[in-house]
Parts: C-alpha cells; sequence; structure tokens
C-alpha cells in the first residue's frame, strides 16, 4: 500500500464501494422534463435543495415535491424516485468479499454522502447481490450524511468520525472517487486517496 502507518481507512460508498453512474440520473429527469438537470446535480457539485436533503434537513416528501415542482403537470412521485435512484447499480461481490477480509486486520469505516431515498435503494442493490441488506457487516461503522446533518467534503465530517472513533486523522486514510472529498479530507489532516472513474480498491492495499 503506497500510504503508510496507517490504522484504519475510510471508504466512500458510491464510485467505491457500489458502482454509480450520475449520467443515468440525469437522463433519466431530462426524459420526464428537467433539461438543465446538469447545471443543479452533478458528481462535482449540487444546488441548495440537494445539499439540504443529503443533511437530513429536507424530508423525502419535501424534496420529491420540490422535484415535481419542476416537473411537467403529469409526472408523479414515483417517477422522481426511480429517476433520482437510477444512478445506484451494483455491489461486485468480489469487492464485498475483499472489505470482509481486510475488517479482519484493519478497522474500517464507510462515509457517504447520500439521503434515504438512496440508502434504500443501495440497501436493495445489496440484497440482489448478497441477499441481505446489511451494509453494516462490512465496516466497523457507517456514517451517512442525512444521519449527521453535514456532508462531504466539509472537513468538521472527517473530525467528527475521527473523534468518535478514536482515530488520529494522520494515521487515518480516505478514499473517494470525488476530487473535492478527498482535499476536504486532506484539510482534515487525513491521508486521502482520489480513486479515479474505473479504479478498484483491490489494488490500493
Amino acid at each position: 500500500m503506497a500510504h503508510k502507518d496507517i490504522d484504519a481507512v475510510i471508504f466512500d460508498l458510491g464510485g467505491v464501494v457500489l458502482n454509480l453512474d450520475y449520467d443515468r440520473t440525469a437522463a433519466a429527469f431530462k426524459s420526464l422534463g428537467i433539461t438543465h438537470f446538469d447545471e443543479v446535480y452533478s458528481q462535482l457539485a449540487q444546488s441548495e435543495l440537494f445539499d439540504r436533503f443529503e443533511t437530513g434537513h429536507l424530508s423525502p416528501f419535501h424534496f420529491i415535491n420540490r422535484l415535481l415542482d419542476q416537473l411537467p403537470r403529469g409526472c408523479n412521485g414515483n417517477q422522481v424516485v426511480h429517476a433520482w435512484n437510477a444512478m445506484i447499480l451494483d455491489f461486485p461481490a468480489e469487492r464485498l468479499d475483499f472489505l470482509l477480509e481486510l475488517k479482519k486486520n484493519r478497522r474500517t469505516f464507510l462515509l457517504s454522502n447520500t439521503n434515504t431515498l438512496h440508502i434504500d435503494a443501495v440497501r436493495r442493490s445489496l440484497e440482489r447481490t448478497t441477499g441481505h441488506q446489511r451494509l453494516e457487516d462490512y465496516f466497523e461503522k457507517i456514517y451517512l450524511s442525512w444521519e449527521m446533518g453535514i456532508r462531504k467534503p466539509d472537513p468538521a465530517i472527517f473530525l467528527q468520525v475521527c473523534s468518535e472513533q478514536g482515530l488520529i486523522p494522520e494515521r487515518t486514510l480516505f478514499i473517494d472517487d470525488s476530487p473535492q472529498h478527498v482535499d476536504g479530507a486532506r484539510s482534515a489532516g487525513l491521508q486521502a486517496i482520489y480513486l479515479e472513474k474505473g479504479g478498484d480498491i483491490r489494488t490500493l492495499f
């Protein structure tokens, strides 16, 4: 492993553990009628609506209705949820097996910017691969932005995880596929790796 003196590893979820495709959600919303969806939501940036949803300050009901307000008459909530979850793909079984092995000799955690609608879809995706929805089995603890009230790349979210788990930031490695989140982790004093699209966490250890 390139990074030395590591006591713990914090993994991002989408694009690192779970396969993800933001373009599928953008295409789904465009087909419903939000032609400018790329301008309000992407891997690199998003509008206040999505920030509030991912930090638990907006309920699924209000989130869905805010999006329905931007869609042509006749669209319904189920279509919004389907489009929103279109980005969530699969969990490769070999990646999950790797995490279970890593957990045996290293402290591992999950830190994800997510929301109640996505996490439900994530657990269903996990069930399709493994027959169960227990994402918690693969890490010592999982941290989700909508439960914490804060999201990456705010350095405070990394420091909160380290404080709660008794981790030394300089001896903690963070892995994410979004460069701004990697920068946030480094600002908090963590070691961090940017996982490029198509990268495999198994090659990092």
